[in-house]
This record gives C-alpha cells, sequence and structure tokens, in this order.
C-alpha cells in the first residue's frame, strides 16, 4: 500500500490537493492533504467516493465504434489504429473537402488541467477548424468583473478572508462549492464578522450563515443599487478612494437614485430596513467582502448584476483593507506564459466562432455546416441548452462525431467513434485555480485502465496521421508545464518546474500585503470604471400565465454537473433522482404534492422530475437540484430540456438562471 499526491481536476474554486491510496495498482482511498494550505486535509462529500468511479466496472476500456443508429448506443470494439487511422482520414477529407471550419472541437472542464484541457486544442488550430467560444460557465461573471476592474480577475487572497469584518455570500452555496472557503468564514466569524447569505435557494450556507435573504431571482442588480443609495445617503462612501480610482461615478450615483429602498424592497421581495442595515453594516466595517457566485450571473441580467454587486467594495474603500473586497475569481493570478498552449499562435484571426451556448444552432447550421464534431470533457447532449435541439443535431446521419470519455455518457451515445480517456490520476498535469494562488502538478498515480490514452496522446496521433508537423502537437505534459513557465510575469518569476514537481504545489510570489484593487484597477489608466452604470435589466422572458414560475438550478450537495453523474453512492445520497424544489404555496396552487413526479414545462420543452415541497424555494420559483444524466432520468431527458439559447447581457453566456415554467401533476395529466 502506497499512498500519492495528486491533484482533483474537477471545476471547482478549490482546486485541492489529495492523497490517493493505492495496493496492488488500484486506488483503494482518497482524502485532502493535510499539508496543503487550502485543502487542510478535507475533500469534499463528491470527491471521496471517487475510488467508485475509478474502478467503476463501466469506464470505458478500449475504443469503440458504431453500429446502431446514433442514439441507440450500440457500439463494437476495434483497435486503436483502426480508430485513429479511420478518424485521421475522414478528418482530413472533411478538411480537404469542406475546409477546416467543418469541424468543430466541443470541450469545456471536466478537466481542469492545462494539459489534457487547454493545450488538447492545438490540434484543431493547426487544422483551421472553427474555434469554440467556451460560454457556458463564467464568461458573464467575468465580463462583469472585468468592465469593472479591468482584464485579469483578481481577488483577495483567501487566507486573508479571514480578516473580514462583514461578509456577504452572494448567489452561491459555498460550503458545497467553494467548502474550503469555509474555515475562513469560521476565523472572521470568531473575529466578529457578521455573514450575511443572499439566494433564492435556502441551502447549507443559507444555514451556517448568520442571516439569510431569499430576494427574488434576477433582481441582484436592484439590491445592490439600493445598498450603494443607501451607502451615499449616509456620507459612508470612501470619497479619496473613490475621487482617486474611480471613474464615472457621478452617473453610478444617478443609477443608484433609481432605487430607493421602498422601490428595491418591493421588487426583490425584501425588507427595505434590513436592506438599510446591512449596508450602513457593511460599509462601517471598512473590510467588507463579498464572495458571489456564477450562477447569479447566468440570466438576461447577469453581467449588470455582477458589476452592480462587485462595485460595493470600490464604493467603500474596502479593498484597502485587509480581508475586504470581493471574488469572483482568482484565475487572472496565474499569469503563465500560453503564447503556445493549446496551438494559440496557430489561430487564424479570421476563423469562425461558434458559441458553445448556442450549440443545438451550431448544429443547424445550413451555411457551411459542420461536418465533424470531436467532443472531449464535456457531455454537451446533457449540459447544453435547449437539449432537444442538440440531440436532434447530434444524430444527423452527415455529422461524424467522435467522443473521448471515461464513461458511455448520453453524449457518447451519438458518436461514430467512443474512444476511451484516461483519469485525472493516469496523467500527469499541471493546475491552477480560480479560488486560490497555489500553482500544482501531478503525477500519474496509477496505470492506465485497459487501453485508456490521454486526449493529447489521441491529438497528437491524429496529427502524425494528417501530416501536421507543429512542434507544439508533439509536447508531452512536461513540455507544457515548462513553456508556460518560461514566462517572465513576478507572479510566477523563479518557479521551476522542478521545484514544482518536487513540492507538489507552490503559491505564487503576490505582493505583500496582497491587496489588488488598492491603488485602483488593471486598465491603463488605472480607474474604476463606476460608469457607465450598472443597470437592473428588465428580462424578456418574463412569467405568464401559461408559464408562471421562475427556474433556476444550482449546483447540487452531491452531483457535479454530469461528471460523477454515474456513482450509485452519489446518486443515492441526492435522492436517487432528480429532483426540484417548489414552494408550499405554489404547489398547493398547482395541485402538486411531496413526493410525487411531475411535468415541469417551459416553451422550449418539458420533463418529468421528483417534487420537494419546500420553502427552501422562494415563491415563485423552482429549484432544480444539480444536473444529472438524462439517461438516468425519469424520462430521459435533461433538465436543458427546459433552457433556451438566450445568451446574456455581457460575455454571450448561458442564461440557465431564466426560464420561465410551469408545473403539473401527471395525474392531472392523465385525466387530461
Amino acid at each position: 500500500m502506497t499512498k500519492h499526491r495528486t491533484t482533483c481536476p474537477l471545476d471547482c474554486p478549490d482546486a485541492c490537493s489529495l492523497l490517493v491510496t493505492v495496493e496492488d495498482g488500484r486506488m483503494t482511498k482518497l482524502e485532502g492533504n493535510p499539508d496543503h494550505p487550502v485543502t487542510k486535509g478535507f475533500a469534499c462529500v463528491k470527491m471521496y467516493p471517487y475510488p467508485e468511479r475509478q474502478n467503476h466496472p463501466e469506464r470505458l476500456t478500449h475504443p469503440l465504434k458504431r453500429v446502431g443508429a446514433k442514439g441507440e448506443g450500440r457500439f463494437e470494439r476495434v483497435s486503436w489504429d483502426e480508430a485513429l487511422d479511420d478518424i485521421a482520414a475522414k478528418l482530413g477529407h472533411i478538411v480537404d473537402e469542406h475546409g477546416g471550419e467543418a469541424v468543430l472541437p466541443y470541450c469545456y472542464a471536466g478537466t481542469m488541467g492545462w494539459v489534457e484541457r487547454d493545450h488538447s486544442l492545438a490540434l484543431f488550430r493547426a487544422l483551421g477548424a472553427s474555434e469554440l467560444d467556451q460560454t457556458i460557465c463564467a464568461t458573464t461573471g467575468g465580463a462583469g468583473w472585468e468592465a469593472n476592474y479591468g482584464p485579469n480577475k483578481l481577488a483577495p487572497d483567501p487566507d486573508d478572508v479571514a480578516h473580514a469584518k462583514f461578509i456577504i455570500l452572494w448567489g452561491i452555496n459555498s460550503l458545497r462549492s467553494n467548502s474550503h472557503l469555509t474555515p475562513a468564514l469560521k476565523a472572521a466569524r470568531k473575529r466578529g464578522a457578521h455573514i450575511l447569505h443572499i439566494d433564492p435557494y435556502r441551502n447549507e450556507t443559507s444555514r451556517f450563515a448568520d442571516e439569510h435573504w431569499q430576494l427574488n431571482v434576477g433582481t441582484d442588480a436592484a439590491l445592490a443599487l439600493a445598498m450603494g443609495k443607501v451607502i451615499i445617503d449616509e456620507g459612508l462612501v470612501d470619497e479619496a478612494y473613490v475621487a482617486a480610482y474611480g471613474d464615472g461615478f457621478e452617473d453610478y450615483k444617478a443609477a443608484c437614485e433609481e432605487w430607493p429602498l421602498e422601490r428595491a424592497g418591493v421588487f426583490c421581495g425584501l425588507e427595505p430596513s434590513q436592506i438599510r442595515t446591512a449596508a450602513i453594516a457593511f460599509a462601517k466595517s471598512q473590510a467588507g467582502y463579498i464572495r458571489i457566485g456564477y450562477g447569479m450571473s447566468r440570466n438576461e441580467g447577469g453581467g449588470n448584476a455582477t458589476r452592480a454587486v462587485t462595485l460595493l467594495p470600490a464604493l467603500t474603500g474596502a479593498w484597502q483593507h485587509q480581508g475586504g473586497g470581493a471574488a469572483v475569481s482568482t484565475s487572472g493570478g496565474f499569469a503563465l506564459n500560453t503564447v503556445r498552449l493549446g496551438g494559440k499562435h496557430l489561430l487564424k484571426s479570421d476563423v469562425r466562432h461558434i458559441n458553445m451556448s448556442q450549440i443545438a444552432s451550431g448544429l443547424e447550421l445550413r451555411d457551411n455546416p459542420l461536418k465533424a464534431v470531436v467532443v472531449f470533457n464535456s457531455n454537451p447532449v446533457a449540459v447544453a441548452p435547449d437539449s432537444s435541439r442538440v440531440r436532434r443535431g447530434f444524430a444527423r446521419d452527415d455529422l461524424f462525431t467522435v467522443v473521448l470519455e471515461h464513461f458511455q455518457t448520453d453524449t457518447a451515445d451519438y458518436a461514430d467513434y467512443l474512444l476511451p480517456a484516461t483519469t485525472f490520476l493516469e496523467h500527469p498535469d499541471i493546475y491552477s485555480s480560480y479560488g486560490h494562488y497555489l500553482l500544482q502538478w501531478a503525477e500519474p498515480v496509477v496505470a492506465p485502465t485497459g487501453e485508456c490514452r490521454p486526449n493529447t496522446w489521441v491529438f497528437r496521433e491524429f496529427a502524425k496521421r494528417l501530416g501536421i508537423e507543429d512542434e507544439t502537437l508533439s509536447w508531452t505534459a512536461e513540455d507544457v508545464a515548462r513553456d508556460l513557465l518560461s514566462g517572465d510575469h513576478p507572479f510566477v518569476r523563479g518557479i521551476t518546474f522542478e521545484m514544482l514537481r518536487d513540492k507538489g504545489f507552490v503559491k505564487l510570489n503576490l505582493p505583500q500585503p496582497f491587496r489588488p484593487y488598492a491603488h485602483g484597477s488593471h486598465f491603463a489608466d488605472g480607474k474604476i470604471r463606476f460608469g457607465p452604470a450598472p443597470e437592473q435589466l428588465v428580462f424578456e422572458e418574463q412569467p405568464t400565465d401559461r408559464y408562471p414560475l421562475r427556474l433556476i438550478s444550482p449546483p447540487g450537495s452531491h452531483v457535479l454537473n454530469t461528471s460523477m453523474g454515474n456513482i450509485e453512492s452519489l446518486l443515492k445520497a441526492a435522492g436517487g433522482e432528480p429532483q426540484v424544489i417548489v414552494h408550499p404555496d405554489d404547489a398547493a396552487r398547482y395541485g402538486v404534492s411531496h413526493g410525487e413526479r411531475i411535468r415541469v414545462t417551459s416553451a422550449q420543452g418539458s420533463i418529468v422530475r421528483k417534487v420537494i415541497v419546500s420553502d427552501d424555494a422562494r415563491l415563485g420559483t423552482v429549484i432544480a437540484i444539480g444536473q444529472w444524466w438524462p439517461k438516468l432520468a425519469p424520462d430521459g431527458k435533461s433538465l436543458n430540456d427546459l433552457t433556451s439559447e438566450r445568451l446574456t447581457d455581457l460575455g454571450a453566456g448561458s442564461t440557465f438562471g431564466n426560464p420561465v415554467v410551469a408545473i403539473a401533476p401527471l395525474l392531472q395529466e392523465a385525466a387530461d
């Protein structure tokens, strides 16, 4: 029995350092690394069962070729040589016949490793393939942040959060989706900090916080502007900070004037007095800290909401104080040399772009239609908006589809070739984080299962067969890491590959004390953009008599997108099947009962889900908990059968928190 250090690859800000126990070549246990300053010895509930996933009897272990109709999921085993030769020949023919843009890689954050995620794109850029705009999760929040503070997203060091005096967890269930922030929150509370949770969904973080506001969905910008008005009216603005580092303040002030407490209270569904009290306490604390979640930004006004919320610590000058400020991501701290990462130097400036949040439309293009899609690190049939159209698109007989996967997901059922990919335990990679400032390297700790191969190995083999000779296509993981570390940014200067490999994790060279916006923004003029002011947008998609309820889909307690979507112990802990939460008054109004399966319908489609009746849901809101594999749902449909391709106001992101829906009991449906 041996223990090995590795890094969690899943899409989470914590990027934990893990210890893996290996016995007779098999992973038998996973635990948090006690030596890691953020992980501190504990892993989340979603990762502890990873041995069940790693050793799962349904792991894909050899290449497969489709023998049934698309979507049936019937395959036969083939050799790697046969698969690679045939796929490369077909891709080459498509490029010769239709041009490189007829090919599209569809990928995202199934692994957060820079090698198996980012560098895997090099082949496609060499082919001149259509470029995938990766918008499905974070672009709106990022765009909102950068509209205020300029390029590169930074946040207070998580260690400093323990010194915050008033903490707002806004639109984030941090105990589940940023759980390693919790020790800092507890430490701040011991020092006297007040913790406020703002979220339409009452969850674990709500119960942990000192106070919870269950606001109406999509009213975040109005609430933040109302708080800004209180701070201005009470004379609590840090006038010296705003004068030195702010731009457009008068425009912002005018926007705040539009949201007096009475109007904001009605619009947001909150008591005006509580808004006023919290705004004053936040400002007077000086070291006020706001942690927002990306889910808050996934609606028509999400970019403006992010802007309005994250301007509050600039208004009060909180950035100057230890623990003060706001956080959406720390990713801007990892200033690595990415000039050739993923073949960026091969990317043509005029290449066609396809928004991954609109892949349904991408698959329906008539002008220069897509002829091949290569899917890796993602499960678009389950996770992309407007799923019924996505399924129809992948079912096209003239679309050549290759899927690299660990399991036969819903997307894999549509593959012409299904190729077995290695897990993070079976290949090396380098990892950054969007929740802390430690760079990490992980070596493989077990041999690849069966004939599984890394993404980059597969794409190198394609490149050889296609005669593409750019040197970056032959890079090993170590080559990628060394090139990433070859830059001269002060945050990474002096961090060598040898240091990273030997220690496993190295903290960036942050200036001390680290106050990323204490002296203004990252715009060329150093000014934080209060104007043009953020605004509360009126959504085009509004509740109606036909679709009276708003749907949101926050992460579940045990399900992480679809990455762990077939792990029996996690599915059992999550309730055994996908569920929605409905407020008791809404349940009574629409005739649905706790524990029964109901139909949820939007303009895009309908699904069947088990209902939990609870005031954990805001009145007028349906909470869909987590994203499940469609094939494991009672009706075989995705939650995203309900969502549309409508995009956000900033960043062209997805609007998963936007749909309006109706609910009805199945018994009524049968009677009708």
